[in-house]
Parts: C-alpha cells; sequence; structure tokens
C-alpha cells in the first residue's frame, strides 16, 4: 500500500536529473547516486552511458587529480567513478565492455610511465578486472589485440594492483575453453619466464616482492583449477613451465650466480616453498596413481635444480646477511636470526619431507647434513619457535624416514658425477646421531635448563619443541633398527644418561603435559570456568591455549610479521598440538 500510493519523497538526485544542464560533477555531489545506480534507476542509467558521461568517468579513474587538495577531497570523484564503472549494471558493462574508444581510454592508464598513483591503479585494476569477469571475451580479445600488453603490465608490477590484474587473466575467465585459450596466450607470451627474470638481484626490491607472490599465486591458483578439471583436460600451461626443472634453475641462478641479495634469495625461496606444496585430491587420504606420479615428478624436478645450489644455502645457514641488532622483551639481540636463514630453514624442511615421494638419496643424505647447522641455530636462538618448528620437522622426518627405508640395490647419477651406490651412502639416522650429536644435545640442553630453573631463572623457550624431538627420537627407536643402532653405539656414560633420562625427566614431563592439558579441557566445560585462578593470568596463557586464543595469536603474527595465511599456516597446527609444552615465542619477529 505504501508504495502503491507513492507516499516517498522525491529525492534531490531525481530533481538534479530532471535539470537539462545537469553535470556529473553535481550528481557525484549526491550520497544516493551509488544507490540509485545499483538500484536501476533508468533516468540515471540513462544519462550515465552517454559517451560523454563515460569518458570523464573513465578519465576520472586513470588522470592524475589536481594537486593543492587534500587527499581525501582529491581523489573523492575518482573513487565514486570507479564504484559506478563496478557496479555491476548490465547496461554499463554494455556501454564499457562493448566499445573499444572507451575501452582505450581505460587502458592508457597503462602506457603511463611509472610509477603509477597505487590508488588510481586500484580504481584501474578493479574495472577491467570487472570486465574481465562480466564481458570477458570482448575485453580479452582487446587486451590480446594490444602488442605489448603484458609487457606493460610486468612494467608497473611494483605497483600491486598489476598483481591482481594478472591473476584475474588466470582465474577468472569462463568457459573452460576461452580460459584455456587465454593460458596458452599468457603462455606463447613467456608470462611465467618473465615474471621469474624479475626475481633477480638486479631489480628493486618491491618488484622482486610482487613477481614472487605473483608466481606464487599463479602455482596455487593453477593447482586449484587443474584438479577441479576433468581429467581429459588440457595441462595449464603455464604451471607446466613453473614446475620444470629448468625454470626453477633458472630461479636459483639468479639467486646464486654473480651477485646475491638477501631480498632476491627469501623471494625466490619462497618461490620454491610454494612449488613443494603439493595439493593432494582424493578421498579419505587415498592418492591416485597418477596424482603420486605427478608429485614424484615435479618434487624430482625440484631436487636436481637445487641440489647444486646446497652448498650456497649451507653457507647462508653459516655466514648470513649482516643484520642490525634487535631489541627484543628479552633485551637486545645482537645477532639474528635473519629472515633470510629462517627461509632456508623452511625449506630445508620442505625439501626433507618431500624426499620421502623421491629416490634422491644422495640429496637426502646432504639435506641430513645441513640440518647438523639448523640444530646449531636451534638452540642458540632460544626464543625463535619459528625456526625451532622448522628444525622438529627436519629431525622427525629424517627419523621417520629412516625407520621406513628400504635400500633398493641401484645406482644414483649426480650431475657428471660417477654413479654412486646407495650402499655407500650414510644412513642419515647415523649422521643425525653421530655427526650432529641429536642426543647428547638433547641432554646437555635439558640439563642446562634444569640447572637455570633451579638458580631462579626462566624455563628455555625451546624446550616445548625439545620434548616432542625426544619424544619422537622414543618413538622411533621403537619402529625401526637404525636409531637403535645408532644409541646403541653411544659412550657408554651417554647411553645410560639417555636411558635414565627416557625413564624419569622425559617420562614425567609427559605425565605433567597430559594432566594439565586434561585438567584443562576439563575446567573450560565446567560451569565454573568464571572462578578465578590462583595462578598469575600471564602464566595461565603461556601454559596453554584455546582455539580462539590460537586464531587469535596466529592472525597477530601474519598482520605483525606481513605474512600470508598460507605461509605460516603450519604454525597453527603446532599451536594445537603442542598443548602445555608449548612455549610461547617472543614478540618480535619470526626472523629475530
Amino acid at each position: 500500500m505504501f508504495w502503491k500510493f507513492d507516499l516517498h519523497t522525491s529525492s534531490q538526485l531525481e530533481a538534479l536529473l530532471e535539470k537539462g544542464d545537469v553535470t556529473l560533477t553535481e550528481l557525484m555531489e549526491e550520497e544516493d547516486l551509488l544507490q540509485e545506480c545499483k538500484a536501476q534507476n533508468r533516468r540515471l542509467l540513462v544519462f550515465l552511458s552517454q559517451d560523454t558521461c563515460m569518458q570523464e568517468l573513465l578519465h576520472l579513474i586513470t588522470t592524475e587529480p589536481p594537486a593543492g587538495l587534500e587527499e581525501i577531497k582529491r581523489f573523492k570523484h575518482p573513487n565514486i567513478a570507479c564504484e559506478l564503472l563496478t557496479s555491476d549494471v548490465g547496461v554499463i558493462n554494455d556501454k564499457l565492455g562493448g566499445e573499444k574508444p572507451l575501452l582505450d581510454i581505460l587502458y592508457s592508464f597503462l602506457e603511463q610511465p611509472p610509477p603509477l598513483n597505487p590508488l588510481l591503479a586500484s580504481f584501474f585494476s578493479k574495472t577491467i578486472g570487472n570486465l574481465i569477469t562480466r564481458k570477458t571475451e570482448q575485453v580479452i580479445s582487446f587486451l590480446r589485440g594490444k602488442e605489448g600488453f603484458l609487457g606493460l603490465v610486468l612494467k608497473h608490477i611494483n605497483t600491486s594492483a598489476m598483481m591482481d590484474l594478472l591473476l584475474r587473466l588466470i582465474s577468472c575467465v569462463d568457459p573452460a575453453p576461452l580460459r584455456q585459450d587465454t593460458l596458452n596466450w599468457l603462455n606463447e607470451e613467456r608470462l611465467a619466464q618473465r615474471l621469474i627474470e624479475l626475481i633477480h638481484p638486479g631489480k628493486d626490491t618491491e618488484r622482486q616482492s610482487n613477481a614472487s607472490q605473483t608466481v606464487c599465486d599463479i602455482i596455487r591458483l593453477s593447482r586449484d583449477q587443474t584438479n577441479q578439471l576433468q581429467e581429459n583436460s588440457e595441462a595449464d600451461p603455464l604451471l607446466a613451465v613453473l614446475e620444470s626443472q629448468e625454470c626453477v634453475s633458472q630461479l636459483l641462478d639468479n639467486m646464486f650466480v654473480g651477485e646475491s641479495t638477501e631480498s632476491c634469495i627469501v623471494y625466490g625461496t619462497q618461490v620454491l616453498l610454494t612449488l613443494l606444496e603439493i595439493r593432494r585430491p582424493g578421498v579419505e587420504g587415498v592418492l591416485d596413481v597418477c596424482v603420486l606420479g605427478y608429485e614424484r615428478c615435479v618434487v624430482s624436478s625440484i631436487l636436481q635444480a637445487v641440489q647444486p645450489h646446497l652448498k650456497h644455502y649451507h653457507q647462508l645457514l653459516l655466514d648470513p646477511p649482516r643484520r642490525t641488532p634487535m631489541l627484543t622483551s628479552l633485551g637486545v639481540l645482537e645477532v639474528p636470526l635473519g629472515n633470510c636463514r629462517l627461509h632456508v630453514a623452511r625449506l630445508m624442511a620442505s625439501l626433507i619431507l618431500a624426499h620421502t615421494m623421491s629416490w634422491f638419496v644422495y640429496i637426502f643424505y646432504l639435506l641430513t647434513c645441513l640440518c647438523c647447522v639448523l640444530q646449531d641455530l636451534f638452540f642458540k636462538y632460544t626464543w625463535n619457535n619459528f625456526l625451532h618448528f622448522q628444525v622438529e620437522l627436519c629431525v622427525a622426518a629424517i627419523l621417520s624416514h629412516s625407520a621406513q627405508e628400504e635400500r633398493p640395490q641401484v645406482g644414483l647419477v649426480i650431475q657428471e658425477r660417477p654413479l654412486v651406490p646407495l650402499e655407500d651412502i650414510p644412513q642419515a639416522s647415523f649422521v643425525l646421531f653421530q655427526d650432529c650429536r641429536l642426543v647428547q644435545r638433547i641432554l646437555e640442553a635439558w640439563e642446562e635448563n634444569d640447572k637455570t630453573q633451579a638458580e631462579g631463572g626462566m624455563r628455555r623457550g625451546y624446550m616445548g619443541h625439545l620434548t616432542r624431538i625426544a619424544n619422537t627420537v622414543v618413538c622411533n627407536m621403537e619402529k625401526g633398527p637404525f636409531s637403535t643402532v645408532c644409541v646403541a653405539e653411544l659412550p657408554k656414560d651417554c647411553r645410560g644418561r639417555w636411558e635414565s633420562f627416557v625413564d624419569q625427566a622425559l617420562t614425567e614431563t609427559n605425565r605433567k603435559n597430559t594432566v594439565d592439558l586434561v585438567s584443562h579441557n576439563l575446567r573450560s566445560s565446567s560451569e565454573d570456568d568464571d572462578r578465578q585462578s590462583p595462578f598469575p593470568k600471564e602464566l595461565s596463557l603461556q601454559q596453554t591455549f584455546s582455539d580462539y586464543q590460537i586464531q587469535q595469536m596466529t592472525a597477530n603474527f601474519v598482520d605483525q610479521f606481513g605474512f600470508n595465511d598460507d605461509e605460516f599456516s603450519e604454525h597453527k597446527a603446532v599451536f594445537q598440538s603442542l598443548g602445555p609444552s608449548f612455549d610461547a615465542p617472543v614478540l618480535t619477529s619470526p626472523s629475530g
């Protein structure tokens, strides 16, 4: 009844539209402009879809506004123009996507010399991204007709909005045949290779960072889409190039041949870590034979490319780029671990874990030797739980692999090396126990911590992870002969100390952790959760974490240190599984 009698008052916008000489600028001052546009106000859409009006809207989002005004006022109208152009109204989409002169105005933004205004770049990217989704065939045809389009996008890759544009072209094109045609076009333009070329010491840091992030996103998006497609669909050409040994070798050459910089090593390593994130589709963990074969092929390519550069990674662990002293909540850290060494640790852990799908025993041996240096860093950087977790992964993977390994009687060709009999390569667990002195280091660290706490000092930050490593050693001794033999070959006094440690200190610690965790869960589910704890709040928080606290802590780390969710998502699982044995990291940075 209300709408039948039209009792609502006429808006100021309607009054303006009735004027014969109304301007776009006048309309943009009206608060309900965007609302009326999305509501399909016929008179408004007729006005906005005029050639002169569309041209003015495009000029607003592609041309630097006059200087001298406040930043908010300068970009008020360009922002409104972008919202109108991307309001997903059919009339506007048809007009903009169907007329080449209008697309030429939009495209002209890319032809400007760098650097682009980042806010205008976001308006441009949002507008053309919307057209790629809504007017796909017309816009793809237009862009393919522009010679040098990809070069212009990569020229401005230091502006993050250009990353969004590239990802739109890869992930938002439908139907499938057109998507495959677009991927083939991008591959013919050597998109993957050109992005790898940008991860180079000769490029500025922002350009390297954005190129690396774009490559990582392409890998993840392409794998996800490949998993969703039918079996008889064509392979993704961009993904095939990025997963190839040739491409990985080029990336590693950029990082280590000639001048080396910390930024290039970090951003290049991020790409390698993403390549090792094999997604495994299947039902209830059952892997398809073809999927398993694909994984082994990818991992083998990466391992073959990485093997010649393991010496460079080893040297980085020993002699990292210089870092300025870092102030932490426990004092000044004169030589921080550094982002570079943290990424090396993550890569080593990923390579060792990936080895379970491969037959590169020689490389596995080299990785185990690298692990000895990581173990030294584990004990040196007492409070860096990000590092502690990576070392724990390495140790667990080596011990697990050694317990299950069956040595095939075949040889191995390592580049130009002669055939290396596998039986001549030391068992990885022997390296861990003898060269790395794993058992002795566990005992020494545990005893030093007990002494420190007895004198009133703080419990060392790695003790939760050290407990888990010790339990892993004990567990794998029960599964296979190698760990048992290694422990049996320890000096007699050390062997006795280990047996006493396992029977007493470790058993008691496990008992306390189990009791504390169960007690906490019982209290959390009871009706008197609100009663005051006899312990300080800080201590209670340090001892155990609820799911909500885990989520908040993970989010805080991501926000504070600039890592995306995928990059450190593994730590959430660790926080959940450690329970009361987990030691909260000191809030400096993962690389501190």
